[in-house]
């Protein structure tokens, strides 16, 4: 049985803002698709994650990115068509309690023209969704077998 990873999400006008909470998170396979849907699934401990999202609108899987970190992976990925969506997935009713508002991403739809500092977030240092394997915490999973010097007393 699997469990389902945190996700924090906001949005702009342009598009949404996802962090999947998950430190150590190894192989991750994340298929994103342009009709709306995000699969995720990846293994952290002896637990795998997973977490399947069907998105409100279509998406630019081209121009979308993401960069997979020790403690998270972040996504920001473009909509087909600007505009505020009422809810990030399309079916009503409440969420699921794994999908999160980001309060510290988030801006109003009114209030978007004053941009935020995380709109200034430089996107070059993440990798295209087109190009993403999951290769990418090959590095990270190297040293998992290290043993810790002993701490003094």
């Amino acid at each position: 049985m699997s469990l389902h990873p945190g996700i924090l999400w906001a949005q702009r006008t342009d598009k949404l803002y996802l962090t999947v909470e998950l430190p150590d998170a190894k192989d991750p396979k994340i298929k994103l698709e342009p009709e709306g849907k995000l699969s995720f699934a990846a293994k952290a401990g002896t637990s795998l994650y997973e977490a399947n999202l069907e998105f409100f609108g279509k998406i630019k899987v081209d121009e979308s990115k993401i960069s997979v970190g020790q403690r998270n992976i972040i996504m920001v990925i473009v909509k087909d068509s600007p505009g505020y969506w009422e809810r990030l997935v399309k079916a009503e009713g409440k969420a699921p309690p794994f999908l999160k508002v980001d309060w510290n991403k988030w801006v109003d739809e009114d209030e978007e023209q004053e941009s935020s500092n995380f709109d200034k977030f430089d996107l070059g240092s993440m990798e295209d969704f087109s190009k993403f394997d999951g290769a990418e915490n090959e590095e990270a999973d190297s040293d998992d077998d290290d043993e810790l010097p002993e701490l003094e007393k």
